[in-house]
């Protein structure tokens, strides 16, 4: 006889049978994605974007909307879902279909993985466009009630490890990979937190400045628009060392602080502060850092430019650095500070790509990864609303992978009547004072 699945047995306890049975009823372990909802309704982001959408299919056809089928994909990717075929189980649970504006019990399922990956490819270039524009001004937007003094651009690349016969995949000797090389702009504005601003993907040849310029003077325009006195300070590593953007920076009012590769004229001119610190160094046997300036100009520069030389000895041995900067004014270790502080914008890098794995770009059509990555930035930008709104609590400086695993994966029963669905969350939630703290600041913001 084929054994009895209906209960499970684990053994006794105390001399009462411990049994288990597949048999408790709608049940998800995503109840924190109410919050993820509740923060989208704020920002108005997916209707938003999903209203720029155009749909070509057949409308007799149609069973998932475009706005729908746009959030269903954010939400899954912002609860840690980011592979498509994960909506195959996903589309029956009641959390999602209630995030969706479905009755979880009595109203039809959510799309399937075959419907959703249509959706992924259906895309073009001047939808993209579209979306892009929008993004920015959507995270713009939560500032309109003041006037920033001063906003930091953030422009780094990063790898994007390919596995197939993506287009315009490439192999990169620098990441020793077939990858390609996304760009990722964050801007710190008057000194708050991490804001994402775009996402660009880019082939794997790309070098790492490829297309900076054009995505900068962008982004330029719609914060003077907007706010014309702000100050602006763009700040990359070497790879966006590029003469033209500092010509075009200058140029147009926006400062820079822009790292320099080493180069053998550059170490001639750190060498005598770096002899220095070595002596401080041996008659302590601390880490011994000085910063140094100089008037220094590379053979493709018009003329010499204010460079900060870190001269810096420790147990691992001498490591300069060197930061070119158009900044007249302030002190060369203030300055470097400053720059070195783009460490944080690397960390929005790290959460986008080992929490909610941004890098998931395994469609055959460039365009259809681009749109990827546009969704995996949109439920980077819900969930950094949530913790914005999580000061003074246990969780205002958690990753984005403690959120989902403190706030979003939470068990809870759902329970629809004839007048009501409930959520019956745990009783002992560790989590519980924090929602109505959270769920209140929400409301506040956007009243």
């Amino acid at each position: 006889m084929p054994p009895d699945n209906s209960q499970l047995s684990f053994g006794f306890l105390h001399s009462k049978q411990v049994t288990g049975a597949f048999d408790g009823g709608n049940i998800s372990s995503d109840g924190g994605l109410m919050l993820v909802k509740e923060a989208d309704q704020q920002l108005n982001l997916t209707t938003t974007i999903g209203g720029l959408l155009r749909d070509v299919r057949q409308r007799g056809k149609v069973f998932h909307q475009l706005p729908a089928m746009l959030a269903q994909r954010v939400y899954q990717i912002a609860c840690g879902y980011e592979d498509c075929n994960d909506a195959d189980d996903l589309r029956f649970d009641p959390m999602f279909k209630l995030a969706l504006d479905r009755l979880p019990e009595t109203d039809r399922d959510l799309a399937s993985q075959p419907t959703l990956s249509r959706f992924e490819n259906s895309m073009s270039r001047t939808q993209l466009c579209r979306m892009g524009h929008a993004l920015v001004d959507l995270v713009l937007d939560q500032y309109s009630a003041a006037t920033p003094k001063k906003i930091v651009l953030d422009f780094d690349a990063t790898d994007d490890p390919t596995h197939g016969q993506q287009q315009f995949t490439a192999f990169n000797a620098y990441y020793d990979e077939h990858c390609y090389l996304p760009l990722i702009v964050t801007a710190q504005i008057d000194g708050g937190p991490d804001e994402l601003l775009a996402v660009m993907l880019r082939g794997g040849r790309s070098h790492a400045g490829a297309h900076a310029l054009a995505v900068l003077k962008r982004l330029v325009r719609e914060l003077r628009t907007r706010w014309p006195d702000v100050d602006i300070l763009f700040r990359a590593d070497n790879g966006f060392g590029k003469p033209e953007i500092y010509d075009w920076c200058e140029g147009n009012g926006v400062d820079y602080l822009i790292s320099l590769a080493k180069n053998p004229r550059l170490s001639r001119l750190v060498e005598p502060h770096l002899e220095r610190a070595r002596a401080e160094y041996e008659e302590t046997g601390e880490k011994v850092r000085h910063l140094h300036e100089t008037r220094y100009a590379a053979d493709s520069w018009r003329y010499e430019r204010r460079v900060l030389m870190k001269a810096e000895v420790m147990a691992d041995g001498d490591n300069p650095r060197f930061v070119v900067t158009n900044l007249s004014g302030g002190d060369p270790e203030a300055l470097y500070d400053e720059y070195a502080m783009r460490g944080d914008a690397e960390n929005r890098i790290k959460e986008l790509k080992c929490d909610l794995q941004i890098d998931r770009t395994s469609c055959h059509r460039f365009i259809a990864n681009q749109f990827r990555l546009l969704l995996h930035a949109m439920a980077f930008i819900l969930l950094s609303y949530l913790r914005k709104h999580l000061t003074d609590t246990e969780l205002e400086r958690a990753q984005v992978c403690t959120l989902q695993r403190h706030l979003l994966k939470l068990g809870v029963r759902v329970k629809e009547t004839t007048r009501r669905v409930w959520l019956h969350f745990a009783s002992n939630c560790p989590v519980q004072d924090i929602w109505p703290v959270l769920l209140a600041r929400m409301r506040a913001a956007a009243a």
